[in-house]
Formats: structure tokens, sequence, C-alpha cells
């Protein structure tokens, strides 16, 4: 039998990743240090109660709730609490002390990251994060290693389990948005506040990530847009089906070149029409997918589970074995690659297809009117469609039309909108989506 030298491992957090990610350290323990080059050792799990049940039976003498002391005395350093604080604290306290640090946390890493990997950097550690977008799918690596000499130009992400559930069912169970939401509660795919998933919080903060990743660009939270899903009707997503298209919630990181030919990045997050042609139509279910576009690599999809205690724990202990044999290896840690600097443009930037739907009085000359409007701003309509709806004895009759435009800018869509909002002929604008993926 092989010796191995022992590396320590210090968990905190106990809950349904941290206590998988035990379980499996020790019972798998002898093949990941054969794949690692050196033993990885459980010294503790720092948690918040010590009585909590768990997940996974484990020996009680494990856990601690001095998640400081437990750092301290570790050469790598698990973060599996979520959330800002106090995991940026720990996080930062084991960097300091030399540890590596392997996190799931998309939150804290979204919102301070370059304070953290500046932290890594300045003592030579490694702050690993796979687990921290889409579960068990591998993109980060891919991305940070084996695209790093590639340009890569678009990401369209899946990155939220809950939302693509929920629309999923809309889609091809014919479900209300309010009962595939009971649904994916009762499954436990949505929390009993589900506002950081179905607002685009949570599939924002993965943005932001993927495109300081991709683009080798800080790109803080703040400047990824953000809307959410729970505007999106069943009307909707059976309108968008007979056109050809589903509905998904996007994350979309791309390089953009604004109005006066400054070329940058931006981030958006957002529910969009996708061809039932491309890949992403087919993500059922609370799975997660990439689809990354690059020069020379072309289209790539990363496809798999985006949640789950042991989808969640396998990237970790992925993550576990690289820092393994960094540590057998010897030398400092890979810096984060942020040399592009590019601008960070925002959303009136962005330019894309459209689909807007109109109730419009149906009377001669209103769908020339409107037409003007779009042209007037500089948008191309491609099509529209049309129904008529019979007024009763007192109403005018109206007209529901569903516009599709060819490419134009969010800043000309968005004054076309207004336009059209302030117009007469126009009853309102019923909604307003997105085209991605053509």
């Amino acid at each position: 039998m092989i010796e191995y030298r022992n590396h320590r491992v210090a968990i905190l957090g106990g809950g349904s990743v941290g206590s998988q990610v035990a379980h499996l350290l020790i019972s798998q323990g002898e093949e990941l240090a054969a794949r690692a080059g050196a033993g990885l050792e459980v010294v503790g799990i720092a948690v918040r109660n010590l009585d909590a049940k768990r997940d996974t039976d484990l020996p009680a003498d494990l856990f601690t709730t001095d998640a400081e002391a437990l750092i301290l005395g570790a050469d790598i350093v698990v973060e599996l609490i979520g959330g800002i604080e106090p995991a940026r604290t720990y996080i930062l306290q084991a960097l300091n002390s030399g540890a590596d640090v392997i996190t799931a946390n998309k939150a804290v890493l979204a919102t301070h990251g370059p304070e953290l990997f500046e932290a890594a950097e300045q003592v030579g550690a490694q702050l690993y994060y796979e687990a921290a977008v889409g579960g068990a799918i591998p993109i980060i690596r891919p991305l940070r290693d084996s695209l790093a000499g590639d340009r890569v130009s678009r990401i369209l992400g899946i990155v939220n389990g809950t939302t693509n559930f929920i629309l999923d069912r809309m889609d091809t169970e014919g479900d209300s948005l309010e009962d595939a939401l009971a649904e994916a509660t009762r499954l436990g795919y949505a929390e009993a506040d589900p506002t950081a998933d179905v607002e685009g919080y949570d599939a924002a903060q993965k943005a932001a990530i993927l495109a300081s990743l991709a683009f080798h660009t800080t790109v803080p939270l703040g400047a990824v847009y953000r809307e959410g899903m729970t505007s999106v009707t069943h009307e909707q997503v059976v309108a968008a089906r007979k056109a050809g298209y589903v509905v998904k919630l996007l994350a979309i990181c791309e390089r953009v070149t604004d109005a006066d030919g400054l070329e940058g990045v931006a981030a958006r997050v957002h529910p969009a029409l996708v061809p039932l042609g491309h890949p992403l139509a087919a993500v059922h279910g609370a799975n997660n997918a990439v689809f990354v576009e690059a020069e020379a690599a072309g289209s790539l999809m990363f496809y798999g589970a985006g949640a789950g205690g042991i989808q969640t724990a396998s990237a970790v202990l992925g993550d576990l074995v690289s820092a393994a044999r960094r540590h057998v290896a010897g030398g400092p840690g890979v810096a984060e690659s942020t040399h592009a600097n590019l601008p960070v443009l925002p959303m009136s930037s962005v330019t894309t297809r459209y689909q807007i739907t109109l109730t419009v009085l149906d009377e001669p000359g209103v769908l020339a009117t409107i037409a003007t409007m779009f042209s007037d701003r500089g948008v191309s309509v491609e099509g529209v469609s049309q129904s008529v709806r019979d007024g009763g004895d007192n109403e005018r009759p109206t007209a529901t039309l569903v516009i599709i435009t060819h490419e134009a800018s969010e800043s000309a869509l968005a004054a076309t909108v207004e336009d059209l909002s302030s117009t007469s002929v126009v009853s309102a604008v019923v909604s307003v989506l997105r085209v991605e993926g053509l």
C-alpha cells in the first residue's frame, strides 16, 4: 500500500453539500489519494448547530463550532456556508494563512471576487470555484484553462435549475407559473422564498463570474442587467411554442460594440425566446446548460445537473484533487487572468432581436402608424402576425399584433416601446421578449 503525505482539509458548512463532500472524502479516501498523489484528511467540519440533522452519517467528533481554529490548522479549506458573511471573512483568513480555498459560493465571488483573488495572489495560494456555477457541470476549468488561448465571443447559459423547471413545466405540461412554482417547491427545487431564483439574482451572480472569466475582465455584479421571469405568462409560452420558440431565463455574456465604436463586454439576465432548433431549447427540468461561442473552437455546450448535494460535491472534489496535486508539485497558485480589462458596457449597448406583443385598435391606418414608429427609431420589422377580437356593443374592436424585429440596439427598442405606449392606437404593450440563439 502506498503511503501518502496527508493534506488537512477543513470543511466550513455541514449542509447537503458539505456532508456529501465529507462522506465521499472518508469513504473514497484511498482512491482519491491515488488520483491526487496525496492523502486528503478531513480534520473537521465547522457548523453553527452541532445537533442539527445531517444528510449523511458522519463521526460526531468531526463537527465543531470553532471555524477559525479549524481554518488555522488546515492546508485546504472548503467553504460551503454560502452568502456573503461570514464566508468572505473565513475565505480571507484561510488565504492569508496560506491555505488553498475551494468554494461553491457564487454570491461572495460575484460581490468580492477581485478582493479574494488578490489575497490569494499575495500569498501564492489558490482559490478554486468550479462548483460556484452549474453545479456538477465542468465550466470554470474549460473557460479558465481549455479556452485560455481562444477568444470567447458569447456565452448563453441556463444557470438556474428552479426557473428552468418552472418554464419547462409551463411549456410541456401547460402549467401556470404559480402551479409550476408550487410543484418546484414540493420537489425541493425552489426555496420557501424563491425570490433569488425567479427574480434572476442567482443567475446574475453566475453571469458576473462567467463574464469575468471568459473575457479576462472584472465584471461587477452591479453591471449585470437583471430581469426576472415572474411576468412570463402561460399565454406567452403557448404563443412561443406555436411560433417555433421556447421561453428560457438566460444569462448572456458577450462582446459588444456601442454606438461610438467602443468594444467592451456586457452581461445580462432575462427571459428570452430560444428557437426550438437551438441546443438550449432541449434543456428540460431542473438541468443547467452553458453554450459557449468561441472564434477558433466554435460552438460548445456543457450540460448537466446544476444543483443537488452530491452533484455539487462532485465539482468540489474535483477542485480538491487539483489543489492536492498543486501542493504535491509545489509552487505558487495561478493568478486569475484579468489582463484584458475591457470596459463593461450598459444594457443600452446590446444588440439583439425582439418580439413585441401589442393590443391595438383594429382600424384602418393603425398598422402603418405603428410601422412608421419602428422605422423612425431605426428598428427594422422582420414579420407581423395579427389576430382580431370583436369588440362588444360599447367597445371598439381590437387586434393583437406580434411583431418580430431584425437586430436592433436595446436603446432603439426602448425608445420604440416608449413611443408605442404613448400613442392612442395602441391599447397596451403586452410584452417585450428578446430573441436569442439565432
